[in-house]
């Protein structure tokens, strides 16, 4: 695919690219995701930021708000970032998918793994979005994200928590925060120490590039 940004004019500025690529998401009907979604997710945060963290997809909340992370788990993220010093405008926040991924079971929508297809029409507003910020540490939140953005065989019981180079990034994923409020009781709390160990790792790289800049 050609570059979403092949009619940028030079010293375009990050925001103004990141605007342009969240208009052209509002009005993409390149799955069938945009038959039933009430908004698009595209992104929040820093897009000056070193980090950049990335899910899977939106679920109802983010749906009907068009903001990722949003209700109980977008609470759990906030914790997460305030534990070390950090809030969601420090960083910038995204989604592999734009659109909530859902299919109807007993009169409702409930949400549901979005499909290779879907996330692979939406890849180039995700690698545009990466251009636009520069990131130098991505964390994956998810075994999804992880599969698109770190490797497609990654599994993430095994292969969290460790570093990998994507494109000269340094790439960490961790449990999403879905998967963590799933658990309960010793499952719970060894869950969360893991997650705790991955963000501190995470930090100590941001603290790093913070430094680096100045």
């Amino acid at each position: 695919m050609d570059s979403l940004f092949d009619s940028a004019q030079n010293g375009e500025s990050r925001e103004e690219r990141l605007a342009e690529l969240s208009r052209q998401v509002s009005v993409c009907t390149k799955c069938d995701l945009a038959m039933s979604r009430t908004n698009t997710v595209f992104g929040t945060g820093d897009p000056h930021s070193p980090l950049m963290l990335i899910g899977e997809g939106p679920g109802e909340n983010e749906d009907a708000t068009g903001l990722p992370f949003v209700g109980r788990a977008g609470k759990l993220l906030d914790d997460i970032l305030k534990a070390v010093d950090l809030t969601r405008n420090d960083v910038y926040i995204t989604n592999v998918v734009k659109c909530r991924a859902a299919v109807e079971e007993g009169g409702r929508m409930k949400n549901r793994p979005p499909k290779t297809g879907e996330i692979k029409a939406c890849n180039p507003y995700l690698q545009g979005q990466k251009e636009a910020i520069k990131p130098e540490i991505i964390l994956c939140l998810g075994g999804p994200a992880a599969k698109t953005v770190i490797d497609k065989d990654f599994r993430i019981t095994k292969d969290r928590g460790k570093w990998y180079d994507v494109d000269g990034v340094k790439a960490m994923a961790t449990f999403n925060r879905a998967y963590v409020l799933r658990q309960s009781g010793d499952d719970l709390q060894q869950t969360k120490r893991l997650v705790w160990k991955d963000v501190q790792a995470v930090y100590a790289e941001y603290q790093k590039a913070m430094e680096g800049r100045g």
